[in-house]
């Protein structure tokens, strides 16, 4: 289900290839300047209240709304945790144990994840980004060389590196508000992300489970249900909620012949994000249906 970038993904390697994108993407996407408080006259009617839609391959921005507004963005988060764990190196197959440090005291989520559960760093990885669990993340950041808090560093660092200079993250998993970034910014994080295999292959996968060292076996499913949907075809997505951030969506995916990152936040209805990347997407291929048919 990938979808490749022109040059912006590197195949075959979970390390990102080539120089960062830099404050000169920003310009390049045409994001800056763009931002409309309300939706543009013939564009999709969305309900999400900040929303950005670039065409990748061509540099373009087809739609804004509050782009450069900051803002929280929950789970978006794992996307740069999962990209910074890559940038180590660190083995994938060696075991982690989840510890008591790892379950979420700020906002008390659920996880499936037993404390004293044994997994390979790959296996917290896929389960991160594809389920997006909490305990995953954090055990990926504790185990980061250094630490967590060496990990949040190269969290920061790579975001600077990357241009997005309205962004800040403060915990791995996305659960703090002070996990903070702009669409623009998050525009340059997915297609940042779509250059690592294992986060295009994680965020894409319906189903993935894992079997436990007392033999015990956990299913875990995609937390965005567009990736189930064969009329999509999708080459990254990742889902996020708090009360803070309302219910978001990032995603990079071929639409009417484009190759198109989608940036949604601040949604607050539960399906509202889904709905407005159908609408996305109905408009754009209605768009390209009217272009078409006009003459030339």
């Amino acid at each position: 289900m990938a979808v490749v970038i022109g040059s912006m993904m590197a195949a075959g390697t979970d390390r990102a290839a080539g120089a960062p994108a830099g404050r000169g993407s920003r310009a390049a996407n045409g994001a800056s300047g763009t931002t409309s408080g309300r939706n543009r006259p013939g564009g999709p009617d969305l309900k999400s209240n900040v929303a950005l839609v670039i065409d990748a391959a061509q540099g373009e921005t087809l739609y804004a709304k509050h782009s450069d507004q900051v803002a929280p963005i929950a789970s978006i988060t794992k996307l740069m945790t999962a990209m910074v764990v890559l940038d180590a190196q660190s083995p994938l197959d060696e075991v982690i144990e989840i510890e008591r440090a790892d379950v979420d005291t700020r906002k008390h989520t659920r996880s499936r994840l037993p404390v004293g559960a044994r997994l390979g760093r790959g296996e917290l990885l896929w389960v991160a980004l594809m389920a997006s669990e909490n305990r995953a993340a954090s055990a990926l950041a504790r185990t980061y060389p250094g630490g967590t808090g060496a990990c949040l560093e190269a969290m920061n660092s790579k975001a600077q590196e990357l241009g997005m200079l309205r962004t800040r993250f403060t915990d791995p998993a996305g659960l703090s508000g002070e996990n903070v970034s702009s669409a623009e910014d998050l525009s340059l994080m997915v297609l940042a992300a779509t250059r690592y295999p294992t986060i295009r292959e994680a965020t894409t996968s319906s189903f993935h489970s894992v079997t436990l060292s007392n033999g015990r076996v956990l299913e875990f499913r995609n937390s965005d249900g567009l990736v189930n949907n064969k009329t999509w075809n999708i080459g990254l997505s990742k889902t996020g909620y708090i009360n803070e951030a309302g219910r978001c969506l990032v995603l990079q995916a071929e639409i009417a012949a484009r190759q198109t990152v989608i940036v949604l936040l601040d949604s607050w209805g539960k399906y509202t994000r889904l709905g407005d990347a159908n609408r996305i997407r109905k408009w754009m291929e209605g768009t390209r249906t009217r272009r078409a048919q006009s003459p030339s």
